[in-house]
Order: C-alpha cells, then structure tokens, then sequence
C-alpha cells in the first residue's frame, strides 16, 4: 500500500455535557487527525483521542511520534506490519490507532468497499449505551433525561467509583435509576477502577437488586489480584477495561472474569481490536466495544467491527458540541457505519 502524503490537523472538541469519572472530568479534547494518501489520490482519516483524566498534551505527542515513525519507513508495508511496527517503537497507542483506522479506511476506499463488509461483518449491532458521568443526585435527575432525549439511547451506563466514596455511587445510582425509568432503558455501571474489593463486593451485590446488568472495571488496572474474589459468587456479570489494552492481557485474567471492554484507542486500532476478540472468544469470554472523547471518525471506525461485540459503548460523539466530523448514525439504539467506502466518516471542516 504506497502511502505519498501523512497529513495531521489538531482539533479542538468541547462536551455537550461535562463527562466525571472516577479519575477526573473532562468537559473537551485536543484530537488529532491523520490523513493517508496513496498514490491514486485516495485519503484514509484516523483519529488520536484522550481519555478522561489522562494528559491533554497528547496530540502533540502522538504526532510527532507518528511523523518519526512514517519517516523511518512505512509507505510498503501492509497494515500488520505498521502496527507491529508502531508498537515495537513505543508509539502511543492512541497515536497507532489514528493511523492504523486511516490505513483500514484507505484500504475500504481502494477496495470501493465499506469497512465492514472488507472485514467480513454485517452492519447490525447491539444497542450502545449512552453515559451519565458522577454527579450529585440532583445533576443526575435533571442529566438523565436530557441526555436520554438528546442522544436517543435504549440503555444507560452510570459512572461509579466516586472519590467521595460508594455513598455517594449508591445516591447516584438511585438518582439515575429513578430518572431513567420512563424511558425504559437498561442499566449498565462501569466503576473505572474506583473501588476496593471490599466496597466492590458490597456494590455488587446492592446493583444486583436494583436493576443493573453488568459492573464493569470495580478494581484499578494493577489490582487484578482482588478480581478472582470477585467473580467467585459474583451477582452480576463481571467485565474489565483498563485491565485490558492488549490482546497479551486477556489469558493472564480470563478465568475470573466474564468479559472485555476493547477502546481502539487503548489497544492501537482495529487491528488489535480484532486480535482481542479472536483471544475472548477462545477463552469464552464475551466481548464489548467502548470509547474515549472521540469524534464520529474513531466511532464510526469502532461501528465498522460491531458485529463482533455482546455489547456497545459507542456514545461520546453524541456528547460533542459540534462534532467536527460525519459518520455513522444511531438507527433505533445501533450506531450503524454509512454505506460509504471505508469506515464513512469524514471532517465537516475543510
């Protein structure tokens, strides 16, 4: 795949609504994009975004740790070799992924075919669910329901693991709970790594009574000791996500969990992606698909391998004022990838 020209453009994205977990808020990003372009004149688009909490200053990183790798070489390579390239020189993962969805999505183009019919997938998915960040019981009354009309979505994940204690998560909860149930939504929770063992038994089997369907992440990345006492008798479905980055992460834990969150931010793209979902399912696990504070190109990206996933958490363009870039759309609760070459998404601004 001859690449000519790598292009970057950072961009700054502002929330609808202020998004607080359990390590931070965050009301906006600096996104970077990357171009590609072959020498038929077709373009790729990728995009690097950051997670709550983690540093702002990683667009600047990113690129110019993706303008030292194409320097060195990658204009022949195929996308595994890129990746593994990328990787091998300590890119940022977030930095791989806007590359390696520019070359999938180059790849579409060339082939004048949608991602995911390239991939060998349907464009149906599961529902996504949409997200209300920690807030104080009164915010979440009021959130709750503009967000559920704003967004249009069929199930609702509550952020936990507030640093104010699960007091606070249990206030919370109710709150969201009581404001969701006009609209019939499902009720997922994800702590973020906020709690101990001691409070993640404890909220576990609280939620397991009051309507929610899976915990996702009780424990911090480093903390995966405590998770065998967890999924031992556990009430709920019991699902990692910082625990997991990469497809290596998965054997070491899969006896004492249900399932894998994979953020193509967190693991480098969807060529990672594939890999962690090929590992979960030999090992039994089920699968979801999340998100950091990314535009529709990294969603619609994310929209492309749906089909792979039990569950989708694919929201935070929704949750953009403006989203800067057009992709794929919520059709009845799925976010479904356009009928384009590629992934479909593109920048709105020229």
């Amino acid at each position: 795949m001859p690449i000519v020209a790598v292009r970057y453009r950072v961009l700054e994205l502002k929330k609808k609504f202020p998004l607080s977990i359990s390590r931070g808020t965050s009301t906006g990003s600096k996104n970077l994009f990357v171009e590609v372009e072959d020498q038929n004149g077709k373009v790729g688009i990728g995009e690097c975004a950051p997670g709550t909490g983690f540093d702002e200053t990683l667009a600047a990183l990113a690129q110019s740790q993706l303008e030292a790798l194409v320097a060195d070489g990658i204009s022949m390579m195929g996308i595994q070799r890129v990746y593994a390239k990328a990787r091998a020189a300590g890119v940022n993962p977030s930095a791989i992924a806007a590359l390696d969805m520019a070359l999938w999505d180059l790849m579409g183009k060339r082939s004048v075919m949608p991602l995911y019919r390239l991939l060998g997938l349907w464009s149906q998915a599961p529902i996504t669910s949409v997200t209300i960040g920690i807030n104080t019981p009164e915010v979440t009354t009021i959130r709750v329901p503009e967000i559920l009309e704003y967004m249009g979505g069929y199930s609702l994940k509550i952020k936990l693991g507030s640093p104010d204690g699960i007091e606070h998560d249990m206030a919370h909860y109710e709150a969201a709970r009581g404001a969701a149930k006009p609209f019939n939504v499902s009720l997922r929770v994800d702590a973020n790594g906020g709690w101990s063992v001691g409070d993640a038994k404890k909220m576990m089997a609280w939620l397991a009574e009051r309507d929610c369907e899976y915990v996702e992440q009780p424990l911090a990345r480093g903390e995966e000791a405590g998770l065998p006492e967890l999924y031992e008798g556990r009430p709920l479905p019991l699902f990692v996500d910082e625990s997991v980055h990469f497809s290596t992460d998965v054997p070491p834990i899969a006896h004492c969990v249900d399932g894998v969150n994979l953020k193509l931010m967190k693991c480098g793209g969807i060529t990672e992606a594939l890999r962690i979902v090929a590992v979960c399912r030999a090992f039994g696990l089920q699968t979801m698909i999340g998100c950091m504070g990314e535009s529709s190109i990294s969603i619609s990206a994310g929209a492309a391998i749906g089909e792979l996933f039990d569950y989708i958490d694919l929201d935070s363009h929704l949750n953009l004022d403006p989203d800067p870039a057009s992709g794929a759309k919520m059709v009845a609760g799925v976010v479904t990838p356009p009928e384009a070459p590629g992934h479909g998404a593109f920048l709105l601004q020229s």
